[in-house]
């Protein structure tokens, strides 16, 4: 090892004691409320076909975009509560917030929706503030971001019209919607108090729900502070023939962008029919370890890079 990177190591010491007591923290919260810590593959032969996501092929299989599909079978299959923390994997991801190999906490709820998640972040942040004796609060450049509960709720439909100046429906026609998303409505989300973005359109909700009043809106939502997504969540589509249909869509759209299409997973699909009304969400541990050690950088949080491997 060279001299640098033995400095670069040392340099981070407190940041790693910080994460490792925030993970504890994390398995804690839990385990008092009676959740299974559940473990499952890293390598799948299909991962969930998603337009903008890559997966890392290794061999004919792929390494996990996310747990999230062998753990709705666990549901499936009768879990009620159940929660991993585990290493995901996405090509080419690579910035100040991004790595191509990443830690991810995904927890779900039987027989509950996605306001039910909204209720455990609350708490789950919260906790973890008390045990690392930071007084509910995380930093941010110039202030704090505080804890303290309800966190605000804006609809899309409303974040779009008061930051982006145009409705959803426009965004989504002028083909833009994520550019306004991350260029004008992201920087003024969590400023003060971490928000709840939620009800998305279908169009951006892969595996979400549909509203049963409104079937142009999916139940889901993202978790932001200091600007940044922290977690997605939403109420599960539970209907099979109507997933089948949107990964179709979704391979269709990834073979005319030149992307790799991948097999579907049929043995989740045959599960689906089972999973009774349920709730997942999928929350970034690096992102977590960077607003309570007050960083900017997700390499500051992880004791090794891919550079410097």
């Amino acid at each position: 090892m060279t001299d640098d990177h033995s400095w670069r190591l040392v340099a981070k010491l407190d940041e790693l004691r910080l994460r490792a007591r925030m993970i504890q923290a994390v398995r804690r919260f839990f385990q008092e409320r009676d959740f299974l810590e559940v473990e499952t593959p890293l390598l799948i032969p299909a991962p969930a076909p998603e337009v903008h996501i890559d997966a890392v092929a290794a061999g004919d299989w792929f390494l996990q975009t996310s747990p999230e599909l062998c753990m709705k079978r666990l549901l499936a299959a009768g879990y009620g509560k159940i929660y991993q923390i585990c290493k995901c994997f996405r090509l080419g991801e690579r910035g100040e917030r991004h790595l191509p190999e990443f830690t991810i906490l995904e927890w779900y709820r039987a027989n509950a929706d996605y306001r039910a998640l909204m209720d455990d972040c609350e708490d789950l942040l919260l906790g973890i503030a008390v045990e690392l004796g930071i007084s509910g609060f995380v930093s941010r450049q110039g202030g704090r971001v505080m804890l303290d509960k309800p966190w605000e709720r804006i609809t899309v439909e409303d974040a779009f019209i008061r930051y982006a100046g145009m409705d959803v429906a426009e965004a989504l026609a002028r083909d833009c919607f994520e550019e306004l998303l991350t260029a004008e409505v992201e920087p003024h989300l969590g400023v003060d108090t971490p928000v709840f973005l939620y009800d998305y359109p279908r169009e951006q909700s892969a595996l979400a729900r549909l509203k049963e009043d409104d079937p142009t809106i999916a139940e889901r939502f993202e978790l932001y502070i200091d600007g940044m997504e922290i977690a997605n969540a939403f109420s599960e589509l539970t209907d099979a023939a109507e997933q089948r249909r949107r990964f179709e869509e979704a391979c269709r759209e990834r073979k005319q962008r030149g992307a790799s299409v991948y097999p579907l997973p049929e043995h989740f699909l045959e599960s689906l029919p089972h999973m009774p009304p349920s709730a997942g969400i999928a929350l970034g541990v690096d992102r977590l370890a960077m607003l309570f050690a007050g960083k900017k950088r997700m390499d500051d949080v992880v004791a090794f890079t891919p550079e410097s491997l």
